[in-house]
């Protein structure tokens, strides 16, 4: 990313926002792991009209660890979500929710995301109908040569921008237990990934917040 973009942000107000959200979680220790996030407010953008952008981006390390993912598998592939100790379903089980609509959405709700072995991924909306699709949670592909846990890793370290009919989105850029290094990565890598996806890059941005689940935001633009 050009260093122009960069210098919206400057390294210390960054650092500062960050260090206010971690030591906020620190005075207030919740019972749960809190997600830090990033809320972005936008202007100068029409939902109607403009063309609605989504992208998604790899963060270096992982927001949400405690992500559930479920793989639909072919035989060999269920065979080693087994052994790595991961959810999986195969064709048969898929069948039997019959498309019920009702039971696609309770899979859908159950897990945060879904992979699905190359050759049954075809096959998705003819098991279940639309309802994966629905829920933003159609799976991403996943085929034999490549190493399904590293491929899990690569999910959980993924995020989505997408704009929906409102000027205001959030994405998980990390959670408490990282140290300020991981978040200012994550955040920087997140927010110079969605300017660049802004028809007028930072001219569409209104403001951006930080974040964690039960504190208050932090303004970082």
């Amino acid at each position: 990313f050009e260093s122009d973009k960069m210098s919206k942000i400057n390294r210390d107000g960054l650092t500062e926002c960050l260090r206010a959200v971690l030591q906020g979680s620190k005075d207030k220790k919740r019972n749960f792991l809190e997600t830090v996030e990033l809320q972005v407010s936008l202007k100068n953008y029409d939902p109607q009209k403009d063309k609605r952008f989504s992208g998604t981006v790899k963060l270096k390390h992982i927001p949400r660890p405690k992500m559930k993912i479920c793989i639909l598998g072919d035989a060999s592939h269920c065979d080693e979500a087994k052994a790595n100790d991961l959810p999986f379903m195969d064709a048969e089980s898929l069948k039997k929710l019959n498309k019920n609509k009702k039971l696609v959405k309770k899979l859908a709700k159950k897990y945060d995301a879904f992979l699905a072995s190359d050759s049954l991924i075809k096959q998705i909306p003819r098991l279940l109908g639309p309802g994966l699709n629905k829920a933003g949670k159609f799976p991403s592909m996943i085929t034999h040569s490549e190493n399904m846990v590293q491929k899990v890793q690569d999910v959980k370290a993924t995020i989505k921008f997408q704009m929906k009919k409102v000027l205001c989105l959030a994405v998980a850029i990390g959670h408490v237990d990282m140290s300020e290094d991981e978040l200012y990565n994550n955040t920087l890598l997140a927010v110079n990934f969605l300017v660049s996806l802004l028809k007028k890059n930072w001219q569409n941005v209104r403001a951006l917040y930080v974040k964690s689940t039960m504190g208050p935001s932090q303004r970082l633009y």
